[in-house]
């Protein structure tokens, strides 16, 4: 498989390392949109009183925000009981206890490929103490760059992320012909029996989720898989190639020989010192997207699936209210 990514005069490709390996879309006018008619209603908000107080990241070069193709995620949440606030700032042990939860999807580091850590050293540390007190972090990270850059913080709690391309030629959705939009359901045993795929009752019961083409993870000791990868998915590394003309910068990716995934996952739960913290190894599964030339959805909007329940169920199990 192979990527040409084009950023011109370095502001274009965090922009567009998302949308042209999801979809195989040219950076600009064909990149995704957050679905404007997906419906983000709670009939029954979780929290009408004292509402947690969610730290959404905005402030590490993110892909995804609160007002673009994280919005469709912010409103679920929001409208669930959640306050929702924008980071703009570095993490500092200040700032950030004012939050119960934090939310960073799909930061980037600042070189040519953005696979540079897109946290410095005292962020990482900052974040990891904060979680330790009793803070909650929900980590959202996707294929190459985007696992590249978030590596160092997911470390501090001993999350491993392969930095590539995860496919599995068995276990995905066969209505989309694409073997990197994997499936998790109970009837092929990858969907882990946790709080969070069981919900407070019967009508929050997970049975089938499916992500969009992202990386695979490795779940510390005493961390739970909720998202298997089967014995037939396989990861495939980047490898990188730069090249500058002028104010133009050539990203050339292309994804190397297929190396066994299996033992590994796309969702990861674990209980760090007095806090929580979810990993996630694809970012689409949280946000519900439009394809920028046929208008076809992907992410929660997509029909039959459970994840727009995923991501209510997740951030109940972070701000404590699944046990």
């Amino acid at each position: 498989m192979k990527q040409i990514l084009v950023k011109r005069r370095s502001v274009f490709l965090s922009l567009c390392a998302i949308g042209v390996s999801l979809i195989g879309l040219a950076c600009g006018r064909n990149a995704q949109s957050a679905d404007p008619n997906f419906n983000t209603v709670v009939a029954h908000p979780a929290y009408t009183n004292e509402r947690p107080r969610v730290l959404f990241d905005e402030a590490h070069n993110n892909i995804h925000k609160t007002r673009g193709l994280y919005k469709p995620f912010a409103d679920l949440i929001a409208n669930d009981g959640y306050r929702v606030t924008p980071n703009k700032e570095k993490f500092s042990a200040p700032m950030l206890s004012g939050y119960d939860i934090l939310v960073i999807a799909n930061a980037l580091g600042t070189n040519d490929s953005n696979d540079s850590s897109a946290f410095t050293a005292p962020e990482c540390d900052a974040v990891r103490d904060w979680v330790t007190a009793g803070g909650a972090l929900l980590l959202i990270t996707d294929h190459f760059p985007t696992g590249a850059a978030a590596a160092h913080l997911a470390k501090r709690f001993g999350v491993e992320m392969s930095k590539g391309m995860t496919f599995d030629s068995l276990h995905y959705d066969h209505a989309s012909g694409d073997d990197t939009q994997l499936e998790f359901t109970r009837a092929n045993g990858l969907l882990t029996k946790h709080a969070i795929t069981e919900g407070r009752d019967e009508s929050e019961r997970l049975n089938r989720l499916v992500t969009f083409t992202g990386q695979s993870l490795r779940a510390p000791d005493g961390g739970v898989a909720l998202m298997n990868l089967s014995d037939a998915a396989i990861d495939r590394s980047a490898m990188v190639k730069i090249e500058k003309s002028g104010g133009d910068t050539r990203v050339i990716i292309n994804y190397g020989a297929p190396i066994s995934a299996a033992g590994r996952a796309q969702a990861v739960a674990l209980e760090y010192g007095q806090g929580r913290v979810v990993v996630l190894g694809e970012a689409a599964m949280l946000t519900a997207q439009l394809d920028g030339r046929t208008k076809k959805p992907f992410g929660m909007n997509v029909s039959g699936i459970d994840n727009r329940q995923f991501a209510l169920n997740l951030m109940h199990w972070l701000s404590r209210l699944l046990n």
